[in-house]
């Protein structure tokens, strides 16, 4: 059976306009039995108006005859029209607003300080941006480099804080083995609200701060 519009509506234009028994308007529109008959007593869907599945493409006659023929038959809803031409939308990249694109940088450098765990995958899907992109914050060869600031991608908009916990969640055993062996600290602190934070032990606040100056970079 295929998921039928406005299954109430239709159970009342069933019961109202055809003579089938309230098992088989049930099976077509996915309703209980005794919503059904409640609705034919009217305790259920009252004031709610019946739709024609027949009329709005949802069913063909001939399958409503053959129902009220025989009591036994079940229905079998149409398919909609030209529905073997439909594509199936594709789960394409993540769309990021042009006026927080600017703003990817920071929440990249911002991922790669907290979520080590993260492959360039998952970061790229997470908010949005290319691997290039992620491999230039982490090289510090992005050319803004030096304005790049770590900042939190929930803060920014750049996703929910339902999908960067799915994605940490998805990447906790990678953390687990790091930890294991050594690459990344363990974290026993909580984070607090940015409110309650104290900006002079809040972490690095840049790329050089982040990850130290490169080679070359600092005084003679």
């Amino acid at each position: 059976m295929s998921d039928i519009l406005m299954p109430k509506a239709t159970a009342v234009w069933l019961v109202d306009n055809t003579g089938l028994t309230f098992e088989q308007i049930a099976d077509f529109t996915g309703l209980h039995r005794l919503e059904v008959k409640g609705i034919a007593d009217g305790d259920v869907a009252a004031g709610v108006r019946g739709a024609d599945p027949v009329a709005a493409g949802q069913l063909e006659r001939e399958e409503l005859t053959k129902a009220e023929a025989d009591a036994d038959y079940r229905m079998t809803a149409s398919k909609p029209k030209y529905s073997e031409f439909q594509e199936k939308t594709k789960k394409g990249p993540r769309y990021t607003p042009l006026s927080r694109r600017q703003n990817r940088p920071d929440a990249i450098a911002w991922l790669v300080r907290n979520h080590p765990e993260l492959t360039d995958g998952q970061i790229g899907k997470l908010i949005g941006t290319t691997k290039t992109t992620i491999q230039a914050v982490r090289d510090r060869t992005h050319w803004n480099s030096s304005n790049i600031k770590p900042t939190d991608p929930v803060s920014l908009g750049l996703c929910t804080q339902i999908d960067l916990d799915a994605v940490v969640n998805k990447a906790s055993e990678r953390r687990k083995k790091m930890e294991e062996d050594g690459t990344v600290e363990v974290q026993t602190d909580t984070l607090k609200p940015a409110e309650e934070q104290d900006p002079a032990s809040s972490g690095p606040t840049t790329l050089d701060e982040l990850f130290g100056k490169p080679k070359g970079d600092g005084d003679a």
